[in-house]
């Protein structure tokens, strides 16, 4: 008998999810660490294994009745790899059984590869009518995330079930600046957009370093920081870059904190090819005391990234809600040391990519007061074609529903104090 074919794309999706699902890897951390591999492969294979992350739920769903008892979680996997391509990726059912039949050997789990072909036969003739009774949005996303989302949840998990367009900030927007590429659409805000799957090296501008990849609301902290020629500005936290980079390209003299010298390094990668200056520095901003105040901070502070699950859809595979309480203590000790870094009446941004209640509204209300700020609320100029994105207390809250008809946008808050 010969061996089974090679199938580049379906065995690196299996250990993406391996990685991923069994050892608490993030995905791109995962797929970074791939040997070489055909881009070609590389690329339907991280859609394969983000498709599986997105849609878990309902995948699982779909093949519990057929399944006599709880398999092992690596045939799971390649289970859910063929259900995918039967439900949601539109392989051929031929194709789907007979290639996650081949994984099953390919990947030292023959034993079970009469279970899979039986199992996987049943759902390409089955399935599709399984998938449409499904609750696939609740589904999708585990209950801690789906109760603190409240009124939102549903919209924001239907969301969650897309691909993320491709977002892209220009290093100068205005008429005299970047230019708007061909194809792409110009957002309220100034990001340009592009459909999900554009390859981003090929997009007008790029490899010149006159553009680069951030989500529109990834965008927006920095925007409303409005930093200005001369302004001496810090962002804190500051990889990989972007808004680094958006606050260079103003003008100010700006100064980037980062503490894990492997991501400063790609840090100064981004800054040089983009043609900014800025100046960074490896230090832990909890612990480091600048030689003068500064004008304005930008702190976009680590957190739960749940913000960010449409393109990370592994994030709700890693994340715990004690994860949430955890980080907003850290965040608390940021913000402290920011306004200590901070000159009298200079103006700090504080933004998270987060849909989780405590790592917003809460953490500014346990700031002011304590450490001489005061909030400062945006306003709709502020936030062009965004103005249901500014809450009742003048915080900033995007989620994936918003922009329906373009798209949607990630997840975040973000709140301006100024220093008494």
């Amino acid at each position: 008998m010969y061996p089974p074919m090679s199938d580049p794309t379906r065995e690196t999706a299996f250990d993406l999810l391996t990685a991923v699902i069994e050892r608490g890897r993030p995905l791109e951390e995962a797929l970074s660490a791939l040997p070489a591999l055909e881009p070609r492969d590389r690329s339907a294979a991280h859609r394969l294994a983000a498709a599986v992350l997105r849609r878990a739920g309902t995948l699982d769903a779909v093949l519990e009745p057929y399944l006599r008892k709880e398999p092992p979680v690596p045939v799971r996997n390649v289970l859910r790899i063929g259900a995918a391509g039967l439900l949601l990726l539109d392989t051929p059912g031929h194709a789907a059984v007979a290639t996650a039949v081949a994984l099953t050997r390919a990947r030292g789990l023959a034993p079970f590869s009469g279970l899979t072909n039986a199992v996987l036969r049943k759902v390409a003739s089955h399935g599709a009518a399984a998938l449409a009774e499904l609750d696939s949005p609740r589904l999708d996303t585990p209950p801690w995330l789906w109760s603190s989302w409240g009124s939102h949840a549903r919209a924001i998990a239907l969301a969650h079930q897309q691909e993320a367009p491709l977002d892209l900030t220009r290093r100068a927007p205005g008429p005299m600046g970047t230019p708007v590429p061909p194809g792409a659409e110009l957002l309220p805000t100034g990001s340009v957009r592009f459909p999900a799957g554009t390859r981003v090296a090929d997009i007008e501008g790029f490899e010149e370093g006159l553009l680069w990849v951030q989500d529109a609301a990834a965008a927006l902290p920095a925007l409303l920081l409005n930093a200005r020629p001369h302004e001496t500005v810090a962002d804190l936290c500051a990889a990989p870059g972007g808004k680094t980079g958006q606050l260079a390209a103003t003008g100010a003299t700006v100064t980037a904190l980062e503490r894990d010298p492997a991501r400063l390094e790609r840090l100064a990668g981004n800054i040089a090819r983009w043609g900014l200056t800025a100046e960074l520095i490896q230090a832990d901003a909890t612990q480091w005391t600048p030689p003068n105040l500064f004008d304005a901070i930008l702190l976009d502070a680590p957190c739960s990234a749940t913000g960010t699950i449409r393109r990370h859809p592994d994030v709700p595979h890693l994340k715990r809600a004690q994860d949430v309480r955890t980080l907003a203590g850290a965040q608390d000790k940021l913000l402290a040391a920011a306004a200590a870094m901070l000159k009298p009446g200079g103006r700090l941004i504080y933004a998270v990519c987060s849909l989780q209640p405590e790592e917003g509204a809460p953490r500014i209300a346990a700031a002011i007061g304590q450490h001489g700020l005061r909030a400062a609320p945006f306003t709709a100029a502020e936030l062009p074609g965004l103005p249901e994105a500014i809450t009742a207390e003048g915080h900033l809250r995007t989620h994936p529903a918003l922009w329906p008809d373009r798209g949607g946008m990630d997840g975040f808050f973000a709140a301006r104090l100024i220093k008494s």
